[in-house]
């Protein structure tokens, strides 16, 4: 292979490469055409917003804001399971107290109901006592 074969080779290849990237620009050109042809109707009923001034700039501020407002939620739910520990912490301390108080009030209920028996025959003897006196 001498030098001359391969600017040969070198240029019939640019000349493909080239003829390439143009059939792919006449392509691209014809599809915008008939893409602005039917938007051309479209926008002639509904008017498109103006991009802002710097598409590139409003893009990374609106991404930005996004992580913001995701890192902003994922805060606020680490605040809220720390919120729910705290309350879970409180309830079982409550529900300690209040095993006790059960015990307490159910035996309470028990010595209520013994004594209100004895009180009530007690008190049934001396109506029927007094009645027959």
């Amino acid at each position: 292979m001498t030098e001359a074969d391969d600017s040969r080779r070198a240029a019939a290849q640019s000349g493909l490469v080239g003829r390439s990237i143009d059939e792919f620009v006449a392509q691209l050109r014809g599809f915008t055409d008939r893409a602005r042809g039917l938007a051309g109707n479209a926008t002639a009923r509904l008017p498109l917003p103006a991009l802002p001034s710097p598409p590139g700039a409003l893009s990374a501020a609106q991404v930005r804001a996004i992580a913001e407002m995701v890192s902003a939620q994922r805060s606020s739910i680490a605040a809220m399971r720390a919120q729910l520990d705290a309350f879970d912490q409180q309830l079982e301390v409550l529900e300690r107290i209040l095993d006790p108080l059960v015990e307490w009030s159910s035996t309470w209920a028990r010595l209520e109901e013994a004594v209100g028996d004895f009180v009530r025959r007690d008190g049934e003897r001396r109506q029927n006592g007094e009645q027959a006196q």
